[in-house]
């Protein structure tokens, strides 16, 4: 049996009921992340690919580690010869929040910037110590 492939018409209810919204998850907008510890330190690893390391913020607050990032083209939209077939790639602004804890300070985060990848390190939070049960004499 031989397959023929399948001409695309331009209506196809099938087809098209796939490119509805409800359908597309936008997976490529989302910020995949890598979080692994090493020693007394947590690290997170966060793709990013085609961001310059300009338009990338981390923010603190309330005990979350935020990052923001940015990312436009510069498209000539008045061009008539040019359009999109089919368009993955994600352009605008997008973020993530990790919470690392209440304890954790902005000067204990270090950041790095290398092919696509933003990785940040900070110490693990430390576990309170539960005291010993003392017990109070009466005079």
């Amino acid at each position: 049996m031989m397959m023929i492939p399948r001409k695309r018409n331009e209506f196809d209810l099938f087809d098209d009921m796939f490119m509805d919204s409800f359908f597309d998850r936008k997976e490529s907008r989302i910020m995949k992340a890598d979080i692994k510890e090493k020693g007394d330190s947590y690290i997170i690893e966060v793709d990013l690919p085609g961001y310059e390391k300009e338009n990338i913020e981390i923010e603190m607050e309330n005990g979350y580690l935020k990052v923001i990032a940015k990312t436009s083209k510069n498209v000539d939209e008045s061009n008539e010869e040019e359009k999109y077939i089919h368009k993955e790639r994600f352009y605008g602004e997008c973020s993530r929040s990790f919470y690392v804890g209440d304890n954790l300070k902005e000067e204990d985060i270090k950041a790095s910037f290398k092919n696509g990848i933003l990785s940040l390190m900070f110490p693990k939070e430390k576990q309170k110590q539960l005291e010993e049960k003392k017990r109070i004499q009466i005079d």
